[in-house]
């Protein structure tokens, strides 16, 4: 139970690693709320949770507005009282190459991915300082640091992801609050399956493809990001900030 009496803020909760998160924390003592833009699938998850006798909420969130963030934090703080732990998970998933890409998916990649975390982030602070600290945990990718073709936009912000993470890991420090990352390399949810759908290509043969490509040959499962999210969120992270851990299977070892 390292999360008891703690609160945390799952931003896209309603499914893959926000809802794997989601759960984990609940079992570990936290009050969770799940934000989620997708009404139907955050309150899956909060209910999800519930019926396994732990705490949760459902907050419509959609991180691309201000104040649709400024409200979720307000409502967690009325219904709650304070917020301990805050994971900016919410992802768009905008792909296309320098040239294919329109202005529209870079503005999507950058407001969702980038600017979303940060206003997440501008909201959460201020309660931290008060309490006298928090963990924040930005869901980055190994996409951040590896090129790949066709995927600028994505890659592109989960970059930025990066260094968000690190600078404000450095303007937050002081006030105890501590910003880390997590960069999962290919993990088998519902978003990467339609992405792949997407691209009109079958589902089954690409997912063997992209296992071949980690050394332990497999896909990784939301739940084994939701286990390195809680330790970054737990006092046994104490002394990391700025900070990435790479949770790939190896596929990014050179």
């Amino acid at each position: 139970m390292r999360l008891t009496k703690k609160v945390s803020i799952v931003t896209g909760g309603g499914s893959g690693i926000g809802r794997a998160t989601c759960e984990r924390f609940a079992k570990e003592g936290s009050s969770v709320i799940v934000a989620e833009i997708n009404q139907q699938t955050g309150q899956e998850t909060a209910k999800l949770i519930t019926e396994s006798g732990g705490i949760a909420s459902f907050l419509p969130l959609d991180v691309t507005n201000p104040h649709s963030i400024k409200t979720m934090v307000e409502h967690t703080i009325s219904i709650y009282g304070t917020i301990d732990v805050l994971v900016n998970n919410a992802a768009a998933f905008s792909m296309g190459s320098v040239e294919d890409s329109t202005n529209d998916d870079w503005i999507h990649a950058l407001r969702t991915n980038v600017i979303g975390y940060a206003n997440c982030i501008k909201q959460v602070a201020p309660i931290f300082r008060q309490s006298g600290g928090g963990s924040i945990i930005n869901i980055a990718s190994v996409s951040g640091f590896i090129a790949e073709s066709a995927a600028v936009p994505y890659n592109a912000s989960k970059g930025a992801v990066m260094q968000l993470t690190r600078c404000a890991a450095m303007d937050l420090a002081d006030d105890q609050i501590r910003v880390n990352g997590i960069c999962p390399g290919d993990i088998e949810t519902d978003g990467v399956a339609q992405l792949i759908i997407n691209r009109g290509l079958e589902l089954t043969k690409a997912n063997e493809e992209m296992a071949e490509t980690s050394l332990m040959k497999r896909l990784g499962k939301p739940e084994e990001i939701a286990s390195v999210a809680l330790f970054l969120a737990s006092e046994d992270a104490s002394f990391m900030t700025g900070a990435h851990l790479v949770v790939d299977g190896g596929q990014t070892i050179n």
